[in-house]
């Protein structure tokens, strides 16, 4: 393997540590059900679908070329358009 192989391979895999780690947190539970019971219950939907994919992760021991990372991060902007919009609501 040269220097240069080692040194993307190197840079790729700290991407990817970097990427998983961030993912691993999840999505927030930071919309209050008391205000708005109904996004509330999104994020909890997109926390349960997020901790569902990780578990099909780890069952089959490899990240299914890229779609279920690929969904968790989608699941992740999703949760945060859940937040946006109980802060417009706050604000009408």
């Amino acid at each position: 393997m040269t220097k240069r192989n080692m040194a993307v391979g190197s840079v790729l895999g700290l991407g990817l540590l970097v990427s998983g780690i961030t993912l691993a947190q999840g999505p927030a539970h930071n919309v209050s059900p008391g205000r708005h019971p109904n996004l509330a219950a999104a994020q909890r939907l997109t926390a349960n679908a997020y901790e569902k994919i990780s578990a099909a992760q780890a069952a089959n021991e490899f990240d299914m070329q890229g779609h279920a990372a690929h969904a968790k991060q989608l699941l992740d902007q999703a949760n945060q358009e859940l937040k946006a919009a109980a802060e417009a609501a706050n604000r009408h």
